[in-house]
């Protein structure tokens, strides 16, 4: 709700504005240049040296570092200084992870703006920096930028201003509240014991103790009874817990342990003599422990109520269960939860990037006793050191994930959850760890640090003898994005091992059949002439029919090749016996990003992931830039073997041009295999420029086809994608809740 306009009217620039912002209403500076708001409707007022009035499309940009918390922004425009609710421009911003972050929306106004005020959110918060500007679009890229947006649900032949109706209305169901919204909606009734709680306790066959260990160094009395009183709140309370104070110095907690191992005899206190730091620590206590399965706990952290409920769930339905987690959520010094994690399930190759299983984390307590416990000298990445091992002797099926938030994570000084920065020494352990792990399993790779605390990059060999990549190109004319293609390709790679097979479908224009027969004539290059109806599954497959290599690489023919190892590390990915396909990271000509994988489920069917993002935006934890397993990757670039390629019959003709490689993808992992995107294979992606959109009565019947194709194919996986999370939005590409 607007509470009141602010006098002086103000004209802008009408290309590029920079905006000066000023404290309105429940808004301040803080010392470090920083912003702070209050109360439930805080303002800021946009100002600029500029006098020129804005009308039409534009861009608005917002750029915010450190934000606490995910906010409800908005921007009201004001024509002839009056703000009113036709005029707003609503702009969810989420809270991913510490850092910077740009967030982007498209505003039309109607009439001549001559002030702005910012509302940077419906409740208190705070960020380091926020700036802002509005940068003009012609109404044709606005067009283009908003088709975009609403994949497949808007046909291109719509008006500019119908569709920013509908890519308005997006914003409005993306304005669903934050983490606190998210928490009141889905877990006020976890704290009390309900009848149905009872009822699944009751309805347990197998009620296992459950050992948790929990290591304590100087720790501050308040946290520790908060830490302890959280295992006391458990519906499940077939459980010990077993205290180990590893030799502190600071004595102020001793009255708690004391207190509580007296007031339940389940909570065992354990006296170290002598620091032995936390692996020390923590096997003291796993010696001591009686249970059949073991949780750890960090001191200072807490359970949520349902955790061990939930954990015996699981082993209920999956007895022979190793290894349990769940998703987590960061915690302040005051208890305030922010920063929710929903984690992908079981997913080895994110795991060789980074200790994205964290907590909470439960083990069967014989596969704990047989890998000896935590690793001394592994300290500070101690957790990380022993997944990585135990994934390495346990069945991929024995491992299970709860997508639901069991632990709280507190930000304390010297803690990661604070800083990943703030112990040096924990990714240099994670390090050596990794590198263990790489070594022991025979894996032909390196790993060396990323360039962001704690995250690793794995690089793997390729094969003495490069295998020969046969790279099918189908096209159409359009010579002005397929003459950069193949140059690009053939002047960039490193990897010389290829062939190029053109399949030319139909190709009119002279210009272009001049250039396909000089192609021709080159020793690598072979180019098919096909008249046949246009039927991207079927023309590559044909084209494949006709090459030689041991890889196939599908490329569109508007990819234009930037980095000249984005093949040898595909191809030492794909050459795995577990990989199947292989995807890479694809950026439009701006720079943002085109393709970071596939999710499934996004707008009903499927969609890419983080698109829009910068080219180097992290993304949801850091997964724009991390190599992972997904459901799928896109067909633009995407590498697999032929043996593989063969065993699932190639590409789906039945997808004559929408969600064939979904489809593929998702028959290949049914298969088997793992589906992997990398980011280390860059590519620029000139989208569907030689095809056009795809409008039409014919093509809309068909594109409506081959998504219910795909839907009735695939409709579980689609429903609940294990690489994504079911907490998060199929509504938008960027993983917010």
């Amino acid at each position: 709700m607007i509470k009141k306009a602010y006098g002086g009217v103000k004209r802008w620039i009408h290309y590029s504005t920079d905006f000066t912002l000023v404290p309105l209403v429940d808004v301040k500076r803080t010392e470090s240049s920083g912003w702070q708001w209050f109360g439930d409707d805080p303002q800021i007022e946009l100002s600029s040296e500029k006098s020129v009035l804005l009308k039409g499309f534009y861009m608005l940009e917002v750029e915010v570092a450190n934000l606490k918390q995910s906010v409800n922004a908005c921007l009201y425009a004001a024509i002839n200084s009056q703000f009113n609710s036709l005029n707003t421009f609503k702009l969810p911003i989420s809270r991913i992870a510490p850092g910077e972050k740009m967030v982007k929306r498209i505003c039309y106004f109607d009439g001549l703006v001559d002030s702005f005020r910012f509302d940077p959110s419906d409740e208190q918060g705070c960020c380091d920096q926020l700036s802002m500007k509005l940068v003009k679009l012609t109404e044709s890229r606005a067009k283009e930028l908003m088709l975009k947006k609403l994949p497949g649900s808007c046909a291109s032949d719509i008006s500019s201003l119908e569709l920013y109706r509908a890519y308005d209305n997006v914003f409005g169901k993306m304005y669903v509240g934050d983490y606190k919204s998210w928490i009141h909606k889905n877990e006020t009734l976890i704290a009390p014991i309900s009848q149905a709680i009872l009822q699944t306790l009751a309805d347990f066959s197998l009620k296992p103790l459950v050992s948790i260990v929990c290591p304590i160094y100087n720790t501050q009395p308040e946290w520790l009874i908060a830490c302890i009183q959280s295992v006391l709140a458990q519906q499940y309370d077939h459980w010990e817990l077993i205290l180990v104070d590893d030799a502190s110095t600071n004595l102020s907690h001793f009255d708690v342990l004391k207190q509580y191992s007296e007031l339940d005899d389940r909570v065992k206190t354990i006296y170290l003599e002598k620091n032995g730091h936390i692996s020390a620590a923590t096997n003291a206590g796993v010696e001591q422990s009686t249970g059949e399965y073991v949780v750890f706990l960090d001191h200072d952290d807490e359970l949520a109520p349902n955790a061990l409920l939930e954990i015996c769930n699981v082993i209920n339905d999956y007895p022979d269960a190793k290894i349990i987690y769940s998703d987590e959520d960061l915690m302040s010094e005051n208890g305030e939860r922010i920063t929710p994690h929903f984690k992908s399930d079981w997913n080895p190759e994110l795991l060789r990037a980074h200790n994205y299983i964290t907590h909470l984390c439960c083990y069967e307590a014989g596969l704990l006793h047989s890998l000896g416990g935590m690793r001394l000298g592994y300290e500070g990445a101690q957790d990380y050191d022993l997944i990585l091992r135990a994934s390495a002797v346990v069945d991929a099926g024995d491992i299970y994930h709860i997508p639901k938030i069991l632990y709280h994570w507190r930000m304390v000084e010297g803690s990661t959850a604070l800083s990943s920065g703030a112990k040096t020494y924990a990714t240099e352990a994670g390090l050596r760890a990794l590198q263990d792990y790489i070594h022991i399993n025979n894996i032909s790779a390196s790993v060396v640090h990323s360039n962001k605390e704690n995250f690793y990059k794995v690089s793997y060999l390729l094969p003495k003898k490069a295998p020969k990549v046969s790279i099918i190109i189908p096209t159409r004319d359009g010579l002005d994005v397929l003459k950069p293609c193949i140059e690009t390709l053939m002047d960039t790679t490193a990897y010389k091992n290829y062939e190029i097979v053109i399949l030319d479908n139909g190709s009119e224009k002279q210009e272009t059949l001049n250039f396909l027969k000089e192609l021709s004539e080159k020793p690598n290059i072979q180019v098919i002439r096909d008249e046949g109806e246009f039927n991207y599954s079927r023309i590559n497959n044909l084209a494949v029919s006709h090459s030689k290599g041991e890889l196939i690489c599908l490329l569109n023919n508007d990819i234009e090749i930037i980095d000249q190892d984005w093949l040898s590390e595909m191809v030492s990915i794909a050459v795995r016996k577990e990989v199947g396909c292989v995807g890479a990271k694809l950026l439009y000509p701006d720079g943002t990003i085109q393709h970071a994988g596939v999710i499934l489920g996004l707008g009903g069917y499927a969609a890419h992931s983080h698109r829009g993002l910068g080219g180097d935006s992290s993304g949801y934890f850091c997964r724009a830039q991390l190599r992972q397993q997904l459901s799928a990757v896109t067909g633009a670039c995407l590498l697999i073997r032929r043996e593989v390629y063969d065993a699932v019959g190639g590409l789906d003709e039945a997808f004559q041009v929408a969600y064939n490689d979904v489809d593929f993808c998702l028959r290949v992992q049914a298969l088997g295999y793992q589906n992997i995107y990398t980011p280390f294979a860059t590519l620029v992606h000139h989208e569907s420029k030689t095809r056009g959109e795809d409008s039409g009565a014919e093509k809309t019947k068909r594109f409506d086809q081959e998504k219910a194709l795909l839907l009735n194919r695939w409709s579980s996986l689609i429903h609940t994608d294990p690489f994504y999370n079911i907490n998060l939005t199929r509504g938008r590409e960027d993983f917010s809740i």
